[in-house]
């Protein structure tokens, strides 16, 4: 009876303190779901806050710019000598403002991306802000028309303005040096050099020598240049002629005039001179 006792009260042991030890066990998982829970908790509060910054910092930025809207249409219409001159600082300040919104508002959807909070509301609260700096841009146009119509210039736009006349400026020289350049070169292209005289008159001139033509350090002024598209006949004034160059017969001929003195009519000038730009010929 005393070991039937015993028995019971270990068993009764054991099963308190398996109890004991799943309590324990559950209390532990309970405070680490707690614990990542209140982390996850965290982190997206972290996130809102962060945006919620962002996002403010937007809306403070629009205020400011109807501010400075209201300013300079209360100043457009009124008179002052310093009617100019606050015009154009709260006009710049509208433009800056205006930029640095869009670069918040590129942060903040990059937020967005790079977030665990997912919101409709939120995207549609973007979509919003982007919709009223766009209206801001309409109006800061609109603004400015009424200003150029009250013959208000602001100096951004002038300064644009003379920066395009520069370009315009830049961009007509460059294309007019270039269109000399291209000139000169086809100039180049197109002109050739040629002589005619007795053998003696070119054998003096260095031009032949011996059965070789231009192959000495003949005179080159002695040649008479021309363009190729224009001058296409050469009077020889000589009733006896031979083309000592090599040039393809069938672009040329060689025919009399009246008085029986040759004429070289080029009838292909591009054929002609391909072969060579400087043109001899022995004449008696």
């Amino acid at each position: 009876m005393k070991n039937v006792s015993f028995l019971i009260f270990a068993l009764a042991l054991a099963v308190f303190a398996s109890c004991g030890g799943n309590s324990k066990k559950q209390q532990v998982e309970n405070f680490e779901q707690n614990d990542s829970l209140q982390k996850i908790i965290s982190q997206k509060d972290n996130e809102i806050n962060d945006m919620m910054e962002t996002f403010n910092q937007i809306q403070e930025g629009l205020r400011e710019i109807n501010e400075a809207e209201n300013r300079v249409n209360i100043v457009k219409d009124g008179e002052g000598a310093n009617k100019r001159r606050q015009i154009v600082e709260n006009i710049q300040f509208i433009q800056s403002t205006m930029k640095q919104n869009r670069a918040l508002i590129e942060k903040l959807r990059q937020q967005m991306r790079e977030s665990s909070v997912k919101g409709d509301q939120l995207r549609k609260s973007i979509d919003d802000l982007v919709k009223q700096l766009d209206e801001k841009d309409q109006e800061l146009r609109k603004l400015h028309a009424e200003l150029d119509a009250k013959d208000i210039h602001i100096a951004e736009l002038d300064k644009t303005v003379n920066s395009l006349n520069d370009n315009v400026s830049s961009l007509q020289t460059e294309s007019s040096k270039k269109t000399e350049t291209i000139n000169a070169q086809d100039k180049q292209l197109n002109t050739a050099w040629y002589v005619f005289g007795t053998k003696k008159e070119l054998k003096d001139q260095r031009i032949i020598d011996g059965s070789r033509v231009l192959e000495s350090n003949y005179n080159k002024n002695y040649f008479t240049k021309i363009d190729i598209r224009i001058e296409k006949e050469i009077k020889l004034y000589s009733k006896s002629a031979k083309i000592l160059t090599m040039h393809p017969s069938s672009s040329y001929t060689l025919q009399r005039d009246a008085n029986k003195m040759y004429v070289l009519r080029i009838s292909n000038p591009q054929l002609f001179w391909s072969t060579s730009k400087y043109l001899v010929i022995q004449v008696k």
